[in-house]
């Protein structure tokens, strides 16, 4: 039950922080194009934009700790002798 709970743990913290990753690189390619989410006055396209990009990052850090997830799971990121 403990190794459960233990792998349980070890895939919420791993989404977690797949997407808080992914949120911060969001951001910062929105700041990089010169669109910030918490900048004040923009207008709604910049900041739709400033939205897109930041859930967009989301998604893909949310995708890429599933892959490392799936990938951890089958065994393939395992050295074999």
């Amino acid at each position: 039950m403990a190794g459960d709970a233990r792998a349980a743990l070890a895939e919420g913290l791993a989404d977690a922080v797949g997407f808080l990753a992914g949120a911060l690189l969001g951001w910062q390619a929105g700041r990089l194009f010169g669109v910030d989410v918490l900048a004040s006055g923009l207008s709604t396209a910049q900041t739709a934009a400033a939205w897109a990009l930041l859930l967009a990052g989301c998604g893909a850090g949310k995708w890429a700790s599933m892959q490392w997830k799936a990938r951890r799971r089958s065994g393939a990121g395992t050295p074999r002798n």
